[in-house]
């Protein structure tokens, strides 16, 4: 295999092992599903949980080429307020003919509420699909090394990365056969609620399992003046299965003077706890239709997709 000009591969062929090893079946199908972006169950390393995402369609500035994209994302529990993590680590893709990783050295600096780093390109997703090296029997293999991490905080704790077997999850996609739900959540005293605190729905059921909404009226410690909207798979469902449906999903709030909805999509995710956004809709924006009264009203279309399991 030589390195395309179109690449984004600097570091070409290395035999590293990798602190985490997500293999994705059914590479078509996922993309079948029509989600931009799909995040990994957590894996534990040198005292911090981590995601490995990987974007399925994400553009350069000014480029109309759709790349398959990696970023690290730790968890927003393993981050507290005047905790900065600067991590240094190599995002890659595996060539199953030469047996070694193909990728790129990053680093970003986590906080808690910055705790996505930047997207890095590593091969146009066409070439991907066409690739008798990087794609076999329509699997391929996404992998993460972390190299260093400096963490301040007021306890000034030294890191260091402690090497142990890698972490491997896996991935499977159906082609058909998706089990779906929606749920709209009515609520007709959001004037009445205590807003420093959170709010949940009731428990609806979809694909076997019990899910809820969760809103904080005036955002969780994560957000900056918003609204935060978050879907939780409930607690007394069975969370220690040994393969975890993966999901994509869509959260909504609807805007009663003009009939539309916000709307944000998740992407696919493990169904292993909850997921949403804090910062989902400005505090200033809900008096103009997003609260009237003291109604307030939002969706959550659901649909399970496939399973992930430890490898």
């Amino acid at each position: 295999v030589v390195p395309d000009p179109e690449w984004r591969i600097p570091d070409f062929g290395k035999t590293h092992v990798p602190d985490f090893e997500w293999r994705i079946d059914d590479f078509s199908s996922l993309l079948k599903t029509g989600a931009k972006r799909a995040t990994s169950g957590p894996f534990h390393c040198s005292g911090y949980n981590w995601d490995l995402q990987v974007s399925l369609m994400h553009k350069e500035a000014g480029s109309v080429t759709p790349y398959a994209a990696l970023r690290l994302v730790p968890s927003e529990l393993s981050l507290v307020p005047a905790h900065t993590v600067h991590a240094v680590f190599e995002l890659s893709i595996y060539n199953h003919s030469k047996g070694m990783y193909y990728g790129c050295k990053a680093s970003y600096s986590f906080d808690f509420k910055n705790f996505y780093s930047k997207e890095h390109c590593l091969i146009p997703l066409k070439k991907l699909l066409k690739s008798s090296a990087f794609l076999v029997e329509d699997s391929c293999v996404f992998a993460v090394e972390i190299l260093k991490i400096d963490a301040c905080s007021p306890e000034k704790k030294a890191v260091v990365v402690q090497k142990k077997p890698t972490t491997v999850q896996n991935l499977f996609v159906q082609e058909k056969g998706f089990v779906k739900g929606t749920y709209t959540w009515n609520m007709n005293n959001f004037l009445e609620l205590d807003l420093d605190h959170s709010v949940r729905s009731p428990t609806f059921e979809v694909g076997g399992h019990k899910w809820y909404i969760r809103m904080y009226p005036r955002g969780d410690l994560y957000s900056t003046d918003c609204l935060s909207l978050y879907l939780f798979l409930d607690a007394s469902d069975e969370l220690h299965l040994e393969s975890k449906k993966v999901a994509v999903m869509t959260l909504s709030i609807l805007n009663q003077k003009n009939g539309k909805h916000l709307t944000k999509n998740s992407g696919l995710f493990v169904c292993d706890g909850g997921w949403g956004w804090p910062n989902f809709l400005g505090l200033k924006k809900l008096k103009k239709g997003y609260v009237v009264g003291s109604s307030c009203i939002v969706k959550a279309d659901l649909t399970i997709v496939g399973l992930y399991n430890d490898g």
